[in-house]
């Protein structure tokens, strides 16, 4: 195979596995923020449900969650799966991930001080103006660093979308590496791999110095 066109093959599994990559926090950090409202719920039934979904989330590997997403509707209801995988990709992705991101954000709300509450409260603040205006973007500027580690993780972790045969940079790599064999493909998606996490690294890193309000 051409440089010219190995570049080609895997150029589109970059694309897929950006596609992935943004996809899956698009819907996990919203979803993982009302997880832990569930979690923290004191409705007791709402809490449990929500930390036993963190308990199978975090104590289940991502591939297993990618194949049950995949296959349960097929041997529930006997559903076409056609056209599905792809979207059982970014649900598998998303519901593991807000499991993480839920916990990362109880832990930052639960930081915060009964004052922050009392004291907007004293200015006429609702609990909604309250959460939004006042801890939340207290919350996000301390939980970052959490959610930044999250993130890289999520970059190296879309290499596990070949369990559905999905065509990106890892598996175009493998089989670009079989057939050629030669082990550049490889070292090319682990470039590509490493460029990610430092370009992803480098924008969480300018997020949190435009947040740091403290200076």
């Amino acid at each position: 195979m051409s440089t010219g066109t190995m570049f080609m093959q895997l150029g589109k599994g970059m694309f897929s596995t950006a596609e992935i990559f943004f996809l899956t926090l698009l819907f996990s950090l919203p979803l993982g923020l009302l997880v832990s409202f569930g979690r923290m719920a004191r409705n007791g039934i709402i809490r449990g449900i929500s930390k036993f979904y963190i308990s199978i989330m975090r104590g289940t590997p991502l591939m297993l969650q990618l194949l049950v997403v995949y296959f349960a509707p097929y041997y529930l209801f006997g559903a076409n799966l056609r056209g599905y995988r792809f979207p059982a990709i970014i649900l598998a992705f998303s519901i593991n991930y807000a499991a993480y991101f839920a916990e990362i954000y109880r832990g930052g709300i639960e930081s915060i001080s009964v004052g922050q509450y009392e004291a907007a409260k004293v200015l006429g603040y609702n609990k909604g103006q309250t959460f939004f205006r006042i801890i939340l973007p207290q919350v996000l500027k301390r939980i970052m660093p959490s959610i930044t580690n999250e993130t890289i993780t999520l970059v190296k972790d879309t290499s596990l979308a070949f369990v559905l045969a999905h065509a990106e940079m890892f598996t175009i790599a493998k089989q670009i590496a079989a057939k050629d064999t030669s082990v550049m493909p490889l070292m090319v998606a682990g470039l590509f791999y490493y460029i990610f996490n430092f370009a992803v690294a480098f924008a969480m890193e300018r997020i949190e110095k435009a947040m740091d309000y403290y200076r």
